[in-house]
């Protein structure tokens, strides 16, 4: 491939990500829901288009208002066929007579205001209840973020085979129920949204501590879930949104820190060993900000406890002042919100901070038989950080061992290996 073919691919490729989730959202209020295939064809298309033209004319100016022309112009010649005139374009008809052509009426649906309405109706559209909750994330993923089955998949630790099949399940249940591509309003909104922020939350949560793959942090995923997470905090008719606010606080409080997580060589920092002052103090004034407004209604969810724990780890000027006491109450309240094992760990993190190691460790002993700890790296590893507290450095490397066979990121892997070096030399002096 020649150099211009690659700059052309690096362009399309940034595109493909940034835009493809817009240009789905409004051809799918064009087409309906029963055609999201359709809506997503055409943007390929597009994409496709985009590289033959580019290699002979060039990159243009404005290479993403190219590729809506495009999208737009295709979408109307899908629509000047009569049999798909009628069979896609109810609501296109009816705006069309009071605006004199379809052509009028897309230009509406692809101006700046309508692109970020049809976001917000296709995230919702992702969550329906019809859907399975296993199956909301990667319909997220695949038409708002223009992740690809492979990316999924790599996402999720599975195979492309199992994640095509849950999209094309998803999309069945779309045609099936006659889902219509709409922000709900009264209770259904209620019921609606706090699926939705838990796609989005766990979407973050694959991009903050990925579970596959070589990267720690997946950037672009929890960019993803911001993003995601500010257009409903802007949209008018959601009447509560502290939930909303408090999610959005959580995860500008924790990407905030993102640039001080690993080293040059890309190995993990504790937040002990972390540079602090590289921490993005704008994106955690907005995380803060919002934390504040999440307030306003008196109301208290998992995200607002959460993030206020986090918010006590971004104001501590240092580790050593981290205050432990106000974090351990919090995760006091978090277990009427999530008594899982995984929260259970971290309470013991914060406890043993307060009131030491072995306390520590008598409370990760009523969790250890749990299936779902029995192969979670992080369980292993806070043991044998308690243990090598206590100097007992046998115990801690027992542990270590088994937190390297579970680990399955090579950053996290090489971490441990030194700390078992570490506790092998002290065995050993």
């Amino acid at each position: 491939m020649t150099a211009k073919n690659e700059n052309i691919n690096r362009h399309l490729d940034h595109l493909f990500r940034h835009e493809s989730g817009k240009l789905v959202s409004v051809l799918t209020r064009i087409f309906g829901t029963e055609n999201l295939d359709m809506a997503e064809d055409v943007v390929q298309d597009s994409i496709v288009e985009a590289f033959k033209q580019w290699t002979y004319s060039g990159i243009p100016e404005n290479p993403a208002g190219w590729l809506y022309t495009v999208s737009k112009n295709k979408a109307l010649n899908i629509l000047n066929r009569e049999k798909n005139k009628r069979k896609y374009a109810d609501e296109l008809a009816r705006d069309s007579e009071s605006e004199n052509s379809s052509g009028q009426t897309l230009d509406h649906y692809f101006s700046e205001e309508g692109i970020a309405d049809d976001q917000l109706r296709m995230i919702f559209t992702c969550c329906h209840p019809s859907i399975p909750s296993d199956s909301q994330v990667a319909l997220t993923l695949k038409t708002l973020c223009g992740f690809s089955i492979k990316e999924i998949a790599k996402a999720f630790l599975t195979n492309d085979e199992t994640i095509n099949k849950k999209l094309v399940r998803a999309r069945q249940k779309l045609r099936q129920e006659s889902v219509t591509f709409e922000v709900p309003e009264g209770k259904d909104m209620e019921k609606r949204l706090n699926t939705v922020l838990k796609t989005i939350y766990l979407l973050f949560n694959e991009g903050y501590s990925a579970s596959s793959g070589k990267d720690l942090i997946r950037t672009e995923l929890c960019e993803e879930a911001i993003r995601l997470a500010s257009l409903i905090s802007e949209h008018d008719t959601i009447q509560d949104k502290s939930e909303v606010y408090a999610l959005l606080a959580l995860m500008q409080l924790n990407t905030s820190r993102f640039s001080a997580r690993q080293n040059n060589e890309g190995h993990i920092l504790t937040m002990a060993e972390q540079d602090r002052s590289v921490w993005n103090k704008e994106l955690m004034q907005a995380g803060l900000n919002n934390l504040e407004r999440s307030t306003y209604n008196k109301n208290v969810s998992i995200y607002h406890v959460l993030a206020a724990i986090s918010a006590y780890h971004c104001v501590a000027v240092s580790f050593e002042t981290t205050d432990w006491k106000s974090i351990l109450a919090l995760y006091d309240s978090l277990l009427e919100f999530d008594n899982s094992p995984v929260a259970l760990l971290n309470r013991a993190i914060a406890l043993s901070k307060v009131h030491g190691a072995e306390k520590g460790i008598q409370e990760l002993d009523l969790i250890k038989d749990n299936p779902s700890i029995k192969t979670y790296h992080l369980f292993y590893s806070s043991q044998a950080q308690f243990y090598y507290e206590l100097n007992n450095f046998s115990e801690a490397a027992e542990s270590l061992k088994k937190a390297i066979k579970y680990s399955t990121l090579p950053s996290e892997k090489t971490l441990l290996e030194e700390r078992l070096k570490t506790c092998i030399e002290k065995i050993v002096t």
